[in-house]
């Protein structure tokens, strides 16, 4: 048998799941229900120890992680710099939305689709409205992303994946690269010039996810992945919605497949929906946090990063100091004219 629980769940997950199939492999055969029911149990109490999660929440991590290898067509986008020595078992986990880029990254790439007739306008509508929100509270509502991932789902249904491809690069090149902070992105250069992976980790449709990771160099990504048959979108879901616990479940399975010793690694994220995430490094940077996050980071000790403009200028100087700059300013410019 494999001499330690982060061993074993290693061959677990290699064996996806298949008990059976595991432990024919790695231990004795033939095999009764009770050994079979034997093993699921260790592997349970392996997954619990390890990353203080249930059997089936990792299993659900294995699966959007192996989607997303699927989507890719690999497990890393971007392999690593020959010149640069490999510190292996040490990563980056970077959110996306309001931490990498400005705003919500599947928001803008719905507004491109809206700009090209994928949409109509009451269609596009409430989407509009959650980036409105997103913009100016600095916070996202675990409702709203539930809601917008369903919705993005009907979207595509039946339509092919080569288009939609297709269209995230034409989005992320117009619109989403240059969206991102240039702070995040320096500390995620910092990550690969030290030799370690970086990995984006977000809700965002996984097609969009890994257009940005290969955008930048990053090592790869994991996003929402959507079922494909046939070259189409099915409409469902394959694995969890990566957000929240669902970001905790993909990690956890990302770090025993690639070897990744977590206490060694470092995440990064602008909300407290991602606590459970952050938890589990070693080091956890808020980055342009929101106020919940923003409170458990200090109360933590973790590190913050803040490289917002507007809300970061209304929490230093409150909105009516800068109503009142904005109209004086505005009345300085009528006047010189």
């Amino acid at each position: 048998m494999p001499p330690s629980p982060r061993d074993f769940l290693a061959n677990w997950t290699a064996s996806r799941g298949n008990l059976r199939n595991f432990l024919e492999n790695t231990a004795l055969a033939p095999l009764d229900d009770a050994a079979q029911r034997t093993a699921g149990e260790a592997a349970a109490a392996a997954a619990a120890d390890l990353f203080d999660i249930t059997l089936d929440n990792y299993t659900a991590g294995v699966d959007s992680v192996e989607g997303s290898f699927t989507s890719a067509g690999r497990a890393r986008i971007t392999p690593p710099d020959p010149d640069i020595p490999q510190d292996a078992g040490a990563a980056a986990f970077f959110d996306v939305d309001n931490t990498l880029i400005q705003g919500s990254s599947l928001i803008v790439f719905a507004m491109g689709l809206f700009r090209r007739r994928y949409f109509r306008i009451r269609e596009i509508a409430p989407i509009a409205w959650k980036q409105a929100k997103f913009r100016f509270l600095g916070r996202e509502s675990a409702n709203d992303v539930a809601a917008g991932r369903i919705q993005a789902l009907e979207f595509i249904k039946g339509r092919s994946v080569e288009e939609m491809v297709q269209l995230c690069e034409e989005i992320v090149d117009e619109s989403l690269a240059r969206k991102a902070y240039p702070g995040t992105r320096q500390l995620a250069e910092m990550h690969l010039d030290a030799g370690q992976q970086v990995w984006l980790v977000t809700a965002t449709p996984v097609q969009l996810a890994q257009i940005l990771a290969h955008r930048f160099g990053f090592t790869g990504a994991l996003g929402t992945v959507a079922e494909v048959k046939d070259g189409k979108f099915t409409g469902r879901l394959v694995g969890d919605i990566l957000h929240g616990p669902g970001k905790k479940h993909a990690v956890a399975a990302l770090a025993t497949m690639e070897g990744l010793d977590l206490d060694r690694c470092t995440a990064y994220s602008d909300s407290a929906n991602d606590v459970p995430m952050l938890s589990m490094m070693g080091t956890a940077v808020a980055i342009n946090p929101d106020a919940k996050l923003r409170d458990i980071a200090e109360a933590r000790g973790w590190l913050i990063r803040d490289y917002r403009s507007v809300r970061k200028a209304v929490r230093t100087y409150g909105v009516p100091a800068l109503v009142t700059a904005l109209f004086s300013y505005g009345g300085w410019k009528a006047f010189k004219r």
